[in-house]
């Protein structure tokens, strides 16, 4: 089984519109947390949020977190 790459060892504040945002699960992505298509080519899939309604949320960067695409605090273990 493949390890996603870390991409950083901290979460990310963002502020989602409403609308479907594609979260970054391999660690590849040049625009973190989202996806930019980097996946391509392994086994990840990035994990889609639909959102209703403009919320914050801190998503996980480290993709190790067992409450994927939110951060859980596992990347302090890491």
């Amino acid at each position: 089984m493949e390890e996603p790459k870390i991409a950083a060892k901290v979460p990310k504040m963002v502020t989602l519109e409403p609308g479907t945002h594609y979260w970054c699960a391999c660690g590849k992505s040049s625009n973190q947390p989202f996806c930019d298509g980097s996946h391509k080519g392994t086994e990840f899939t990035p994990i889609a949020l639909h959102i209703e309604e403009k919320k914050d949320a801190w998503l996980c960067q480290c993709k190790h977190s067992k409450n994927k695409p939110y951060c859980d605090g596992t990347h302090r273990d890491l």
